[in-house]
């Protein structure tokens, strides 16, 4: 196939590009199947980093719009008004998802430009919807990570046998399981967080949560009670 055929389907004309049919491309060859699947997904990624950019500078143009009405939240009437402009010429559907990728942008760009201090006087979470999104991620991790060491000292537990009425000593992998099963724990611990507990928990649920930690506290005293006896000797 001429080198010319393969460069033009390494091209993509977004205005004028079908959506394909297996029997549409049946007689290309494995060079333009190839350039043509190559082109698509080079195309695809562009687009996707032109997309993200465009949102940002959208939610940053809108933050701009905040700041000119003295309107941080986007509650008042006007600011609503010059905001409809912008969405008024795109379909409803349309207005939807793009209206909340942008807010999600939003939120990023106000915790960046507003203090600490002004979050507060207005309301809003100190944390952004990136950093929300990270938290909730290490809190998924921490928490298979619990689950797998759980399964590996049940795993290590039931695996041993004794010939005697003793209870066989403990393995290698045992003690290390043990330790793996800690510092799980701590990661958990370490991503409960005081602006959720403090902003987004009702009475009940804190109170909940309170039990929660009180019987966490007992359990963890239980225990370093063993390991500061046994470190001392006694």
């Amino acid at each position: 196939m001429p080198s010319r055929e393969v460069a033009r389907l390494a091209k993509v004309d977004l205005d004028a590009l079908p959506t394909l049919e297996v029997d549409d491309i049946a007689q290309e060859s494995e060079p333009e199947l190839i350039a043509r699947g190559t082109a698509y997904a080079n195309e695809y990624v562009r687009i996707q980093h032109a997309k993200t950019a465009l949102l940002k500078n959208l939610a940053t143009v809108i933050v701009a719009l905040r700041i000119r009405h003295g309107d941080m939240r986007g509650s008042s009437g006007a600011y609503r008004k010059d905001v409809g402009q912008i969405y008024r010429q795109i379909s409803e559907e349309n207005q939807e998802r793009l209206q909340t990728a942008v807010r999600w942008h939003i939120g990023n760009i106000l915790r960046r430009h507003l203090t600490p201090r002004e979050l507060e006087r207005l309301d809003l979470k100190p944390t952004s919807p990136l950093e929300r999104q990270q938290d909730s991620r290490a809190i998924n991790a921490a928490i298979v990570a619990a689950g797998k060491a759980e399964q590996k000292a049940a795993t290590s537990k039931k695996g041993r046998t004794s010939k005697n009425d003793e209870p066989p000593a403990p393995t290698v992998r045992e003690t290390a399981d043990q330790l793996r099963m800690v510092h799980a724990a701590t990661n958990i611990m370490n991503q409960l967080s005081p602006d959720v507990i403090n902003h987004a928990m009702t009475d009940g649920q804190r109170a909940k949560l309170d039990e929660e930690l009180e019987t966490i506290q007992k359990a963890i005293a239980k225990l370093r009670r063993i390991t500061r006896k046994a470190r001392s000797g006694a």
